[in-house]
């Protein structure tokens, strides 16, 4: 969930495999390993108010793949291959 909103719905495995939306791309990147030390990445921006009203998708200003069409439409969740997302890269690929 991202500000309230569903943005990726899939089995344990499936997301922990190969997640789809950006905003779980960016929480897995973020999470420590035992192994590696250093830095660890972040999402850049800021998690706005969940009061705030915006147009299109609310990840939009933090993800690095948003087009004119994120920030203007939101996103419904799309079905694909036994999973859900809610992201315009996957709309060709899916069903709604």
């Amino acid at each position: 969930m991202y500000v309230g909103k569903i943005v990726e719905k899939a089995s344990t495995k499936d997301l922990f495999n190969e997640p789809l939306h950006p905003y779980t791309q960016g929480l897995f990147k973020s999470r420590p390993e035992i192994k590696i030390s250093g830095r660890l990445e972040s999402i850049r921006g800021v998690v706005p108010s969940p009061y705030e009203v915006t147009e299109g998708c609310s990840f939009a200003p933090r993800c690095d793949f948003a087009t004119s069409l994120c920030r203007s439409k939101s996103p419904k969740l799309i079905r694909l291959d036994g999973r859900e997302v809610s992201c315009w890269r996957y709309a060709d690929r899916g069903e709604i």
